[in-house]
């Protein structure tokens, strides 16, 4: 650094004294008075000292200069230092030692250390701001393409920290949303298949970017895309219940028409595709085109041509379930009026007062009606099928003894003969059929409170007919061995008194086979009479509707009697009938 003349005295003294010399010397060559040396010398010291004062003055500032220079730097060190949080930054002391400017050589390198942070540390706040402040506005829907204002009084790690962590939870929110639209994208593809529906057309409306030609990362994920997303959803889920819903109702009315009409197999086929989700839920329906509208069409179009058929088809189809129902009781041996139940299946259809579907549904309810009473019929009719099978082979049996040429060796003789061998231990089982027959015949109407009527005839009734005509019968036969024995006496009286031998009296012509049994007045077929007598309906009209319980039990000397007729079989006289 360069001496000054005032920082230097010997200098100063030796110009000064050289200078002052000079001028006495001029003055003395001028002749200058005292006075007028003095106040020159006078004026000379107070200009000197002028140019003292000035340089001090200007030294002083400079110095006052450096200090503000000094404080600056250290109050921007301090500002730094804090607003990027390091307080204790490089160790700087609170007190320095030094010149001025030492201190500030000194701390010239740190403040440039520190606005290059600063500028690198603002760098990253923008950046870390400028996507937080892009994924705010992606959510938000309205994009802001100004740079973000970074607040450089906080430049702290721990405030960029709290900036990273917020930018990583809205990457994270980010993410979930884009997850959570392409969810709502594939749901309403998956829809719009079903529904047959335009997908892009459909996802397009909701947002431009959903179309599948932008990037994933490109596609909206504002508030207002997933609500609208959401509302898509919830619109086509409603759209695809309510088509469900009208659907299975449309294959409901065609199974029903189907079974109403019996519709073959081969047509049914064709609606297979509206008839395979009649039971499904709506998540279960995921076949492309299953809920389409021109399908729904097709349905109810098919619906509407069954119907205008279905009119002419019930008659047919009544009058097969009434045939149906006829049968039934007629395997059943219960005496209906088909005449007068055909006749009001054709009023009830041509005035058109009740639907075809209800009067099906009646007839169907009236069929399984039947079966269940023809069910509970079975056991006893069963039994009766035995018991008349049984009286048949009893009549056989009785025309068989009357045949004087059984034994006779002609074509098939032995046949009859192992028949008859047959029939006579059949023949001795009928009273304990009658009787199972009378007690399970009882019951029945005991639970059922009603009669048991066979072809419109209360089996009971025919049991007990049956009993009276086999009594009537036993006492013929007792009548006409006692007088088979009187005749035969008789005979043998006339052979003494007359010493002579005389042919015996032939049968009488008046005596004929009396048939008993429930098929004695039965047709060529079969078919045993409704009728068995006359006389016993009317006693039974006479008496009204009496309680089975109180009806006679069969006479108790058929076993007996049977035993009797075991008898005269073996003997090989004519047997004696037994009641069922």
């Amino acid at each position: 650094m360069a001496v000054t003349d005032a920082e230097n005295p010997l200098l100063v003294e030796i110009t000064c004294g050289t200078l002052l010399q000079k001028l006495q010397e001029i003055w003395d060559e001028v002749g200058e008075s005292d006075e007028e040396r003095d106040n020159m010398l006078l004026q000379i010291e107070q200009e000197c000292l002028d140019v003292y004062k000035r340089k001090v003055e200007l030294a002083a500032k400079s110095r006052a200069e450096l200090l503000q220079t000094l404080s600056d730097a250290k109050a921007e060190l301090s500002s730094l230092a804090s607003a990027l949080g390091e307080k204790s930054f490089f160790g700087i002391p609170e007190k320095t030692t030094g010149t001025i400017k030492e201190q500030l050589s000194a701390i010239a390198p740190v403040l440039e250390q520190l606005w290059k942070q600063k500028d690198e540390r603002v760098k990253e706040f923008s950046d870390v701001q400028s996507q937080i402040q892009k994924i705010c506005g992606e959510i938000a829907g309205s994009l802001n393409n100004e740079a973000p204002i970074v607040d450089e009084s906080d430049l702290s790690l721990k405030k960029l920290d709290d900036y990273q962590s917020q930018l990583q939870d809205l990457q994270k929110e980010k993410s979930d949303r884009l997850h959570r639209v392409l969810e709502f994208v594939s749901t309403v593809h998956d829809l719009c298949a079903v529904l047959d529906l335009d997908f892009l057309s459909t996802v397009t409306e909701v947002h431009p970017s959903l179309d599948d030609a932008t990037g994933v990362q490109s596609k909206s994920i504002s508030n207002d895309t997933l609500s609208r997303l959401a509302n898509t959803v919830l619109t086509l889920k409603e759209d695809k219940k309510q088509r469900l819903k009208k659907l299975q109702e449309l294959a409901t009315q065609l199974i029903d028409l189907w079974n109403l009409m019996d519709t073959s197999e081969e047509e049914r086929e064709l609606f297979d595709h509206v008839t395979c989700n009649i039971s499904a839920s709506v998540d279960e329906v995921t076949d492309p085109g299953a809920l389409a509208l021109n399908l729904i069409e097709q349905a109810e179009v098919e619906v509407e041509r069954l119907d205008q058929l279905k009119s002419s088809r019930m008659k047919e189809i009544a009058f097969k379930k009434q045939s149906e129902l006829e049968e039934i009781y007629a395997r059943a041996h219960i005496e209906i009026n088909p005449e007068a139940a055909r006749e009001r299946i054709m009023t009830l259809i041509d005035s058109g007062n009740v639907e075809p579907t209800e009067l099906l549904a009646d007839m169907d309810s009236q069929i399984a009606k039947a079966k269940e009473e023809s069910l509970s019929r079975k056991e006893i009719l069963d039994r009766v099928e035995k018991w008349m099978s049984a009286c048949e082979e009893e009549s056989w049996l009785e025309d068989y003894n009357r045949d004087e040429n059984r034994y006779s060796a002609t074509r098939g003789a032995h046949l009859n003969l192992k028949r008859a061998e047959k029939a006579r231990i059949l023949v001795n089982k009928i009273p304990a059929m009658v009787d199972t027959l009378v007690a399970k015949t009882r019951a029945w109407e005991e639970d059922h409170g009603m009669s048991f009527s066979y072809d419109g005839v209360p089996l009971l009734a025919m049991l007990d007919e049956y009993a009276m005509l086999r009594q009537e019968r036993e006492e013929e036969k007792r009548r006409l061995r006692e007088q088979k024995k009187h005749q035969e006496l008789q005979h043998t009286t006339d052979q003494d008194s007359a010493f002579g031998s005389r042919p015996s009296p032939a049968r009488p012509a008046s005596s004929k086979k009396t048939v008993v049994g429930p098929r004695a007045n039965g047709g060529s077929n079969g078919t045993p009479n409704r009728r068995l007598s006359l006389n016993g309906a009317r006693a039974n009209a006479k008496e009204g509707k009496r309680d089975s319980l109180s009806r006679p039990a069969a006479p108790s000397n058929y076993v007996a009697i049977t035993k009797e007729d075991s008898a005269s079989h073996v003997s090989g006289a004519d047997p004696v009938p037994v009641s069922p």
